[in-house]
């Protein structure tokens, strides 16, 4: 099992930490981490392992292990593993980090703007997307960038809390995602709240105030299939750029 520390401060970029394992693949699971897995839409986090005589091996991304309490923080090619019992330092990319944090909560505020089930997501560096279950609608990009820059500037605070299995159960709609079902099994799921706007499970990580977004750009609205409609968005100053 690793402690994931992100989950209740995706703030926290470093971490002391103790190597448990290594995979036969060269994967190496810590006993507490500030790393992201790979999981709901948004990428593992990048970063380092710092050994106590200073070596760093880079790591390129962090996956869910064999159990899914379980990190694996996948070292660059090449790179020396440690030995098990091994104290280290874990070190995320924060500049990359954030940038996910960001994207993810808007995607959030998108799900509020357009209040259809979703059929799939993607948090990238800079972009994002939703798609939606949408057979007929038509939807304007020009109108839902300004109402979902509106809810941006309004300074709402995010917060997380915790509901047990058959608490979700009894409140279905709180899933808003189709395809993808929030992770049961622990005794309890994660909800992230913004504010009175928006209130769905999520084990991502975010900020704590949507004006940390930032201003943002509805990039293109495409068809992708009978029912599907993708709203993709970008970091206006990367549109702009």
């Amino acid at each position: 099992m690793t402690l994931p520390l992100f989950r209740d401060d995706s703030y926290l970029t470093s971490t002391q930490a103790v190597v448990t394992a290594v995979n036969d693949r060269g994967g190496i699971v810590l006993d507490q981490t500030v790393f992201y897995p790979t999981g709901g839409g948004q990428p593992g986090d990048s970063g380092k392992l710092i050994l106590s005589d200073g070596t760093e091996i880079p790591i390129v991304t962090a996956v869910k292990g064999d159990t899914p309490d379980e990190v694996v923080h996948v070292p660059a090619e090449g790179s020396a593993v440690p030995d098990i019992g091994a104290e280290v330092t874990a070190e995320i990319n924060w500049e990359t980090r954030h940038r996910y944090m960001r994207m993810h909560s808007c995607l959030h505020l998108l799900s509020a703007v357009l209040p259809y089930p979703v059929t799939g997501g993607q948090v990238s560096d800079g972009k994002g997307r939703l798609d939606f279950d949408l057979p007929e609608a038509t939807l304007d990009k020009e109108e839902v960038t300004i109402e979902l820059n509106r809810l941006i500037q309004g300074n709402h605070e995010l917060s997380s809390d915790w509901i047990t299995d058959e608490e979700l159960d009894a409140k279905p709609d709180l899933v808003k995602t189709m395809s993808v079902q929030p992770p049961r099994g622990s005794g309890r799921i994660r909800l992230i709240k913004v504010s009175d706007i928006d209130l769905q499970p999520c084990g991502g990580t975010h900020v704590r105030n949507t004006s940390e977004i930032g201003e943002v750009r509805v990039r293109k609205i495409e068809k992708k299939g009978r029912q599907n409609r993708r709203v993709s968005l970008i970091f206006a100053d990367e549109a702009n750029g």
